[in-house]
Order: structure tokens, then C-alpha cells, then sequence
């Protein structure tokens, strides 16, 4: 074969191979195909919410929502953050559950049985075991037990603060600043329909074991039994959790989750004003049962992607290695309208020229998926392995292609 032959088919493979690396590829089809798509009817507004939002929990990815970046106060479910932060504390080996708590007469006058909130009727000086006392916030929505808690973990109300702030930065919640772990209404003390819902699903994921005190329908402290005041969970049984919440300013808000099959929906409705106390409970719970029935007839969920499955595999310059398998570092899931999987439409956006070296878990592209010409997910692309670096003839072979390519 001559030079200019073999030049001239060298430069053909390449380009084939390259174009075949970066065809996108299709997603899985589910092992079951879904129906055809039946109409979808708007979300339900939830009546007299100032805010509201439904949102896949697996993804993040919001199904519908109204005001869900408009700040309103998050009254009560403000707990959840001071969960979580806890429960962070705990697992970076900084506090224990079976800790002995003190309730501190800032507690007891701040929170406690003689002020017009929510309280776990702690006693004045006396010591409660951490894990219990976060049931106590949990399901009583006790104020003392917050104050308690915050003071235990980090010496008081406002270096938790601190770190409730901190968490919430590294969550995601973009619009939130908090003033205080119990949620009594305070200049400052704001949040959205969106970050609180991002909060809810960061508790399920990173904490399901501190999360399952919200299911749980009464505690007893000290022989006084109260009851779980998120009603959900006498009327939905797939309905775990998460926060009520309610203030004169904030009205009636709730922060809700429920699994149903594989399938997990948290919905938010903030700022119900009733004068009757019964009438703002009904119009929260049902406002957001709606907001899950709603979600759970008319989407389904789907794995797109494996963690760590090959996606691409492009063609590799200047490596010891000809190719590169590329993947999600996690799996890639996406909720989409039911009888629509098929219209997914994923694409990949890989460089031109895949350079070594690399380094497993090193990003290399993007994949997305769309649907109707809209972008609804996109993860990075990762290398799956190493590819070292090709000796110097190899590089300068190398060199010479992608410059001729080029």
C-alpha cells in the first residue's frame, strides 16, 4: 500500500470511529411499555397557597409548581433543617444519639409549655436522650426540644444557626436563610417552595434512618402523648412524612412525601390563610394529596442509565489506549409524562478531540435527554478507567492526526 493510501484510510477510520463514538444513545426501554399517553389535566392548584410545587424526589426535577422561587416563611417545617443538621453532626462522630441533653431554661422559657407554640413539655434542668428528644421535635414539632437540641450541638442557638445556613448552602437552597431551629416566625427567617422541597428530599436521601421519625403518628414524653400533626398519614398510607407547619404570618404550610411502587413524590403548599384552624389543616392536607394523586397518575419513573454502564466509548489521542468508556457516576433517572418515554430524545456532547491523559471519574462530556425540544436532564460523562499517556512517538503520531483533522 502506498504512503498516500494509507494516510488517506487512516484518516477514514478515524472519522468513522469518532462519528460512531458520539451518536448519542438511546435510553433503555422500560421492561414494561407504558400505555399510550392519556391527557394530562393541569397540577391542582392548591387553594389559597401562596406557593406550591410538586417535584420528583429521586431527580429534583420539578413536575409543576407555582411561586416556587417566592419567599414565604417556613414556619415549623424549619424543623427538618435542624434534623438534618443533626443528624450530620452525628454521623461526622461530633455528637451521639445516645447523648444525655440538658434542657437549658432558655429552652424551657423559649420553647416550652408556658409559650403559645408547639412543645414537648420538657422539664426545666432535666435530661432527655438526643434520640428521643429529636422525636419529640419531629413529631410533636416540640419548640424546646429544637432549642435544646441546637444548644446541645453546637453551645447555642446561634452558632446552629450557623450551621443550619452552611447546610443549607451545600443542599442547594439558594433562597433560604434561617434565623432560628424552630421555625417561630422572625425577621429574616425566609425560605422558598423550591429550597424547602430540596431540603425534604436531602433528608430522604441522606438520612432515611433519622428521616423514619416522620412516619411515626405520636410520641410520648413525660406521660403526655401527642400526635403527629401531619394528617397525611391517617388519610394516604404511602405518605411518609414530612413537616407541618404553621404560624399567624406564615398561615398553614406542609412539606409532604409519599412512595408509591418505585416512585417517590414531595409536594409543598406555604402560606394557607384560615381563620379555622380545622379549615387550614383540610385545605394543607388536601392541597397537597392532590398535589401527590396528581403526580403519581399522570408520570412515571425510569433509570435512563446505570452507574458506571458504558455510554461512549470515543477514540483516545496521544494515550497508551485507543479508547475510553464513558458513563454516569450515578444513575441516571428522570420522571417523565406516562406513554411519553419513548419521545425522550438523548443526546452527548463529547470534544472533538479526547486527550489523554485521564483519570477515572475525570468529566469528559455531557449527556442529555430532551423532550418536545426541551432539555429535562443532563448528566455529566466520566471516564470509566484510567488512560496513561502514550510515549513521545505516540504523542507526536498523534499530534500530526489532529492536526491534520483539525
Amino acid at each position: 500500500m502506498r504512503l498516500s493510501h494509507f494516510f488517506l484510510a487512516a484518516i477514514v477510520t478515524a472519522s468513522v470511529g469518532l462519528a460512531i463514538a458520539q451518536t448519542p444513545a438511546a435510553p433503555t426501554p422500560a421492561a414494561s411499555p407504558a400505555a399510550a399517553a392519556a391527557p394530562m389535566p393541569p397540577a391542582p392548584a392548591p387553594q389559597g397557597a401562596k406557593a406550591w410545587l410538586l417535584m420528583d424526589a429521586a431527580t429534583g426535577q420539578v413536575l409543576a409548581g407555582e411561586n416556587i422561587d417566592a419567599p414565604v416563611e417556613p414556619a415549623s417545617i424549619t424543623k427538618v433543617m435542624t434534623s438534618y443538621v443533626v443528624a450530620s453532626e452525628i454521623k461526622n462522630g461530633k455528637i451521639k444519639d445516645t447523648d444525655l441533653v440538658t434542657i437549658s431554661e432558655n429552652a424551657w422559657r423559649g420553647g416550652g409549655g408556658s409559650t403559645d407554640g408547639s412543645t414537648s413539655f420538657l422539664p426545666l434542668n432535666g435530661q432527655v436522650v438526643l434520640a428521643e428528644l429529636e422525636k419529640g421535635m419531629v413529631i410533636q414539632s416540640g419548640n424546646d426540644a429544637a432549642i435544646a437540641l441546637a444548644e446541645h450541638v453546637a453551645g447555642s442557638e446561634t452558632a446552629f444557626v450557623s450551621l443550619m445556613n452552611s447546610y443549607a448552602q451545600r443542599i442547594g437552597m439558594k433562597h433560604t436563610h434561617f434565623v432560628n431551629p424552630h421555625g417561630l416566625s422572625a425577621e429574616g427567617h425566609i425560605s422558598t417552595a423550591h429550597d424547602l422541597a430540596l431540603m425534604g428530599r436531602a433528608m430522604i436521601r441522606d438520612f432515611p434512618n433519622a428521616y423514619a421519625y416522620n412516619k411515626m403518628k405520636e410520641f410520648t414524653v413525660n406521660g403526655i402523648t401527642q400526635h403527629n400533626r401531619n394528617g397525611l398519614l391517617w388519610k394516604d398510607p404511602s405518605v411518609d412524612g414530612i413537616k407541618t407547619g404553621h404560624t399567624d404570618s406564615a398561615g398553614f404550610c406542609l412539606l409532604a412525601s409519599a412512595k408509591r411502587d418505585n416512585q417517590r413524590l414531595i409536594s409543598v403548599v406555604m402560606g394557607i390563610e384560615s381563620k379555622s384552624q380545622a379549615e387550614g389543616f383540610r385545605l394543607r392536607e388536601m392541597g397537597n394529596l392532590n398535589l401527590l394523586n396528581w403526580g403519581f397518575r399522570f408520570f412515571e419513573s425510569h433509570t435512563l442509565y446505570a452507574a458506571g454502564a458504558k455510554i461512549a466509548e470515543p477514540k483516545v489521542w496521544k494515550g497508551k489506549a485507543d479508547l475510553v468508556s464513558l458513563g454516569v457516576a450515578e444513575a441516571m433517572m428522570i420522571n417523565v409524562p406516562r406513554g411519553r418515554y419513548q419521545d425522550l430524545k438523548p443526546s452527548m456532547d463529547i470534544p472533538k478531540f479526547v486527550i489523554a491523559p485521564l483519570k477515572k471519574g475525570q468529566k469528559v462530556g455531557t449527556v442529555r435527554v430532551s423532550l418536545d425540544g426541551k432539555v429535562i436532564a443532563e448528566r455529566p460523562l466520566v471516564a470509566m478507567s484510567d488512560v496513561e499517556e502514550a510515549g513521545f512517538f505516540g504523542r507526536l503520531w498523534d499530534e500530526f492526526w489532529m492536526w491534520w483533522e483539525s
